[in-house]
């Protein structure tokens, strides 16, 4: 049975079709927004693997580029490893997916988005998180959807739902938004500096624009859904937690209120281990069921300590946040650093200035472009005491990074006024929370110890929620238990001004707005506080570059005259940069961008490059250097491939006889003669 039905969002259509593609996957649907087409399906196993502990939820958002008519660079001419974008946009269908999985389900589940057309003006990201969502609620797989996603623009203070790429660009704010009906589950996005109160405007708006597509995937459920398998979470006799309570508590509750991390981890695993051997007497082969009953009195028990007595893991309050100390210029010869330390997370940020040659050119499935700011994040397994092999970055590493890099791109002066290409690098030494947050603040600081003139300075929270019922609790700057037992992870970044960067995920049913607007004034005072720290130690950025940092000088050229400069084969270029030892990047405009950090290489380059592209002026006083001798006068060049007759008439007041007489061949003349004739154009000679 084929279903193809159309919504309206804003002033787009969306389309969802189903039962004509991909009919053996568990759900398939084909998701359309102008000539933008994505198909996406949702396909499980019913029954999970023995000693599977945790849930095997594979996501995979691929971008073919027949999709837009291209074919694939390199040698390679076909897809391979996913684009960082196609890694980020999974892991904005897999963040508010999850959660919705019944509590102890372990059987392997796999959606994969594919986009098959691209008519490079609607995005297909936010169609592929709805075509996940509607894959997955017509399949036969227990879940609580369905979700849909959207992106929200605002454009001279007109909020868009699911903008182009074009009116995404005019937008001072990009956020994708994924929620069920009642309940945002997942934000992420970035601003240009907006307040608290526009951001939830931007939240409140997201969510009613999508509920014409939940009701669509309802509709379809209803009328093709397949049944839902039957799942029955594995249950334990009650007298095991009855009695691991009795043997656990007073433990873990000690356990609990250890500060620092591997100390604690420690205490509770000293605490589970006399558990098990208490105990396995009384319930023997038991263990398994043991542990897990020992986990969910942490669990329960940590949740309990915040909401009843008021007090975290590590003993502060809701609103305190962990001891910070910052060092910047931390490495001597880097343009700019800063060891960034909050608590038991610590990052080494470094800020590396290029020259345009620098770029990273991005093959988009749209179009290809050219970055000048990139922020990498790195999480070696050593800060946090474990060890495993060395890779690539995973998808944690490149979606935490990204996390970063919005936060501070807006910041960034212009192009024209600062011509480099800046990299950070954000080395994490010690994590116990929010070290995406930490990148945020050294970030900042590494690129105003480089001198690079930032906006503001910028600095990013991690905040976390706990609520039973009515009661509830909002964590600012969490730690990685909180993260892990909270019920909501926000991160929020910004300047003094307004919010930068959000990222949210939320895993519970519902929040209420009061609780989203304490949230947001709680983060706005963190953040204040963590910029206050920051200001003490650098509060703007040095008023001079590194000494290590190259110098970029920019001269203009006319655009017919790039081929002199860079030479055929680029033979004249590089002989400039042998000759310099400077860096020497041509724009197609005619902007010639000389660096170095030895400030008479880039005049020496300067120089020459002047030399290249003079023209002759008539009137102009010229020095030269004689190329030949004739009878008649000689031929004297005054800049490279410039040469022109200075006639023997003309060489003095007085009769010369000879040429020879006067000059030779190499000699550099300067105020004998009266007129040089190049093009014909006559040049004064003194």
């Amino acid at each position: 049975m084929i279903i193809r039905e159309s919504v309206r969002i804003g002033d787009k259509t969306l389309t969802l079709e189903t039962g004509r593609i991909a009919k053996q996957a568990g759900g398939s649907v084909l998701v359309e927004s102008g000539d933008s087409v994505v198909l996406v399906t949702a396909t499980g196993v019913k029954d999970a693997k023995p000693f599977q502990h945790f849930l095997p939820l594979t996501v995979d958002y691929q971008e073919k580029t027949y999709a837009a008519g291209k074919i694939p660079g390199g040698f390679f001419k076909r897809e391979g490893r996913l684009r960082d974008h196609e890694v980020l946009t999974s892991r904005l269908i897999d963040r508010p997916c999850r959660p919705l999985f019944p509590d102890g389900y372990r059987a392997e589940i796999q959606i994969i988005a594919t986009v098959l057309s691209a008519d490079q003006v609607n995005p297909t990201d936010v169609l592929a998180m709805t075509g996940a969502s509607a894959a997955m609620h017509l399949s036969p797989v227990p879940w609580a959807g369905p979700i849909a996603g959207v992106r929200v623009a605002r454009v001279e203070g007109q909020l868009i739902a699911n903008p182009t790429f074009e009116q995404t660009a005019a937008s001072d704010v990009d956020i994708v938004i994924a929620a069920k009906k009642d309940a945002i589950m997942m934000v992420e996005g970035l601003c240009h500096e907006i307040s608290e109160a526009d951001l939830l405007e931007v939240l409140d708006f997201g969510h009613k624009s999508i509920q014409p597509t939940l009701e669509l995937i309802e509709q379809m459920r209803e009328a093709t859904g397949k049944e839902k398998w039957i799942f029955t979470p594995a249950t334990r006799d009650a007298s095991i937690d009855a009695r691991v309570k009795e043997v656990a508590l007073d433990g873990v509750k000690a356990a609990c209120n250890v500060a620092e991390k591997h100390p604690r981890y420690a205490a509770f695993k000293k605490v589970k281990k006399e558990t098990v051997a208490a105990l396995a007497e009384e319930f023997p082969e038991k263990d398994g069921d043991i542990g897990a009953a020992y986990e969910d009195l942490r669990f329960n028990t940590m949740r309990g300590q915040v909401l009843q007595e008021k007090v975290r893991v590590d003993g502060r309050d809701f609103e305190t946040v962990r001891p910070i100390a910052i060092e910047a210029g931390f490495l001597p010869r880097t343009h700019g650093s800063a060891l960034f330390t909050r608590g038991e997370t610590q990052a080494i940020v470094t800020a590396t200035l290029g020259t345009s040659a620098d770029e990273q050119k991005i093959d988009g499935l749209t179009e290809s472009y050219w970055k000048r700011f990139l922020l990498h994040y790195n999480f070696p397994p050593y800060s946090v005491g474990e060890t495993k092999f060395l890779r690539g970055p995973g998808r944690r590493e490149v979606g935490h990074g990204t996390l970063a890099e919005r936060a501070l791109m807006n910041l960034l002066p212009a192009k024209d006024d600062f011509p480099y290409t800046i990299r950070i690098v954000s080395e994490i030494t010690e994590s116990n929370g929010s070290s995406s947050m930490a990148s945020v603040c050294g970030g900042s600081l590494a690129m105003m110890d480089a001198g690079i003139p930032l906006k503001a300075p910028c600095a990013g929270v991690a905040m976390g929620l706990i609520k039973e019922g009515d009661d509830y609790a909002i964590l600012t700057d969490i730690l990685g238990d909180e993260d892990h037992l909270g019920d909501m992870d926000f991160k929020v970044c910004g300047t003094a001004n307004g919010i930068t960067a959000i990222q949210m995920d939320i895993k519970i049913d519902g929040l209420a707005s009061e609780v989203m607007h304490q949230a947001m004034e709680q983060a706005k005072a963190g953040r204040m506080h963590i910029l206050e720290k920051m200001n003490e130690v650098l509060g703007t950025a040095r008023e001079e570059l590194n000494k290590w940092a190259p110098r970029i000088t920019t001269i203009k050229v006319k655009p017919d005259q790039i081929r002199l400069v860079i030479g055929p084969g680029g033979k004249m270029i590089k002989a400039i940069v042998d000759q310099t030892g400077a860096k020497v990047d041509v724009s197609d405009d005619g902007t010639v961008a000389i660096a170095s950090s030895d400030s008479e290489a880039v005049k020496k380059a300067i120089a020459i490059i002047e030399s290249l592209t003079t023209e002759p002026e008539g009137g102009a006083k010229y020095k030269g250097v004689v190329k030949r001798v004739e009878n008649y006068g000689a031929f004297i060049e005054i800049a490279p491939n410039k040469d022109g007759l200075l006639h023997i008439t003309d060489m003095a007041y007085e009769y010369v006889e000879r040429v020879e007489d006067l000059m030779m061949s190499g000699d550099e003349v300067e105020g004998l003669g009266r007129m040089i004739v190049i093009d014909g154009l006559s040049l004064l000679r003194r």
